[in-house]
């Protein structure tokens, strides 16, 4: 589980973009903490400690304890504004959650054993199809990553949700199946496969003078056997 993350802030007394603008040449980032059955609390925090938290790399998965006017808000962010040119912080919003809240966040995957993978050890390539896995959480279990072994796979196999093993209080959010990597063999292996005649395209070889490959028999020759077809 990752672990919380913690915020001071302040109550806004104004709201507008004048007093936005005002707030951001104080070094300060309008908020808003909304949800959980409250009206929303217009907040502001400190730029600097803001972006301390944005370089963590798992803000947005993380439970951030907002302290504001004496008391702690729990929450987690679901927007951050920055600005178009110079990425700079320009507003967030926070969601309240209570203490039984379950929500659906984006979680890191990271690979681990690689060099337990024969299909690795022989040169083949992680394609890794997912980098994140959406998954609901308790909000006091979010997860700060999914580790994946993939011990014992060789060329050709593949990693689906239902055979990673997930953390207590997450399940998986999407009603199927997925594929989250495969072990893929690189190019330079697939092409001397190809040169010891496996894995070709034989399309078109050992065909009597005339013939035509099925392959290459488009929409036109599909028109021109029914038009002959309806003539007869």
């Amino acid at each position: 589980m990752s672990d919380a993350l913690k915020l001071s802030a302040e109550l806004r007394e104004r709201a507008g973009k004048g007093a936005s603008r005002a707030l951001r040449r104080e070094g300060r980032v309008p908020a808003v903490i909304y949800g959980g059955k409250e009206e929303p609390t217009t907040i502001h925090v400190e730029e600097k400690a803001l972006v301390q938290l944005l370089g963590t790399g798992h803000f947005m998965n993380s439970l951030v304890m907002i302290d504001v006017d004496g008391g702690t808000h729990r929450t987690i962010p679901k927007d951050v504004a920055l600005h178009p040119v110079n990425d700079r912080p320009e507003h967030v919003d926070f969601l309240r959650l209570a203490k039984d809240a379950k929500i659906v966040v984006n979680i890191p995957v990271v690979f681990v054993n690689e060099e337990e993978s024969p299909g690795l050890k022989k040169g083949g390539v992680l394609n890794v199809v997912r980098h994140e896995l959406e998954l609901a959480c308790e909000a006091d279990k979010i997860p700060g990553e999914i580790e994946i072994d993939v011990t014992g796979l060789e060329v050709g196999d593949s990693i689906h949700i239902s055979a990673v093993s997930l953390p207590a209080g997450a399940e998986n959010n999407i009603e199927r199946d997925f594929t989250i990597a495969t072990v893929v063999a690189p190019s330079a292996l697939k092409r001397s496969e190809g040169e010891d005649g496996e894995g070709e395209d034989q399309t078109g070889e050992d065909m009597e003078p005339g013939e035509t490959a099925a392959t290459e028999q488009g929409p036109d020759a599909d028109a021109a056997q029914e038009q002959e077809d309806k003539s007869e």
